[in-house]
């Protein structure tokens, strides 16, 4: 929990990684260039006291975790969001059975989100219906970006996802989680495209569709659908840490998401371990829209941060939130 004038924030970062990018790992080269962009993105959008040293980067493991996020990082609750990349990494980026593992000890801090890849079809629908039943999923993180055998991506209305979407709605897996921003090395930027959600969204409303990184860079295209689609929601990882690089920018991108989903769907998330939460955290608590910028955004209030930065995410997952903690009904509700 974070405290900050007298206000009490339950904090639920929506998207973490446990990952392995140390050299043993690496498959190919490509490895070494999605782990490097990694870096980049950390490097360049972070203050300097929070840099950490390229090793450190590679591999930092569970205690570093829980460390980070729970006891210097004001976190509540975490959900892992993992990546496989197995095109890429011997044994995969995201490490499963560490995370789960670390989720199975501390259940009440930890959800673990798997993943799966339509294109393993028939197999990969079967292994889907093991992990949900081993995992007890409520989510999963899809990659629409990433490449298998030939194959350097696939859309969400693609055939054989639709039945894969369709399994999801029939094992309770409901919060459909999809990287739909910032390409990364050497992935292909067009494959990150937002716009499959919108088909995806319309032919499965029972399913809510969080799209990471809400878009960047294609975030107008983004609001335009979750405008008209109300399972689509906003994930803020990536857009986050420009509240330090581009204060400016930030404004922009969480006043156009209030204007067209309003607060009820966006979830903070620091992707750690691209950053870590306590400052991201402790940044957008202070912020403000700008004066000069609120002839179109106005103010964010104090409920909305709440809203945001963990109530919205701990609704979509059944997290408990202490008493206290919610935001208040307004008077004569």
């Amino acid at each position: 929990m974070y405290t900050k004038d007298g206000e009490d924030y339950f904090i639920v970062d929506a998207h973490i990684a446990l990952w392995d990018a140390r050299p043993e790992n690496q498959l190919n080269i490509h490895g070494r260039q999605f782990i490097d962009c990694f870096y980049d993105y950390h490097r360049n959008l972070s203050p300097e006291s929070e840099l950490w040293p390229y090793e450190d980067y590679l591999y930092y493991g569970g205690e570093r975790l829980l460390k980070d996020l729970f006891v210097d990082g004001h976190v509540d609750h975490a959900i892992f969001q993992p990546a496989r990349l197995g095109a890429f990494y011997r044994r995969g980026f995201g490490q499963t059975e560490e995370a789960f593992g670390l989720a199975q000890r501390h259940p009440d801090k930890l959800t673990y989100n798997h993943h799966w890849d339509p294109r393993f079809e028939r197999e990969g629908l079967d292994q889907l219906r093991r992990d949900a039943e081993r995992f007890q999923l409520k989510g999963v993180k899809l990659y629409t970006a990433e490449w298998q055998g030939a194959s350097r991506g696939y859309k969400l209305d693609d055939p054989w996802a639709y039945r894969y979407l369709e399994a999801c709605q029939e094992l309770g897996i409901t919060n459909i989680h999809v990287h739909k921003g910032p390409t990364i090395r050497p992935l292909d930027r067009d494959a990150f495209d937002v716009s499959d959600v919108d088909k995806a969204a319309t032919d499965f409303t029972g399913l809510n569709f969080v799209v990471e990184h809400c878009g960047l860079p294609r975030l107008e295209d983004f609001c335009w659908i979750a405008t008209q689609e109300p399972n689509v929601h906003a994930g803020l990882a990536v857009a986050m840490p420009f509240i330090h690089t581009r204060p400016r920018y930030f404004a922009q991108i969480i006043g156009e998401l209030l204007y067209w989903l309003d607060e009820d769907r966006i979830q903070f998330s620091s992707d750690y371990a691209l950053w870590t939460p306590k400052w991201l955290i402790e940044r957008f608590v202070d912020f403000q829209i700008p004066e000069d910028m609120r002839d179109e955004y106005p103010p964010i209030t104090v409920a909305q941060k709440k809203k945001i930065l963990g109530l919205n995410a701990a609704a979509m997952y059944d997290i408990d939130v202490p008493a206290g903690l919610g935001v208040p009904e307004p008077a004569g509700a």
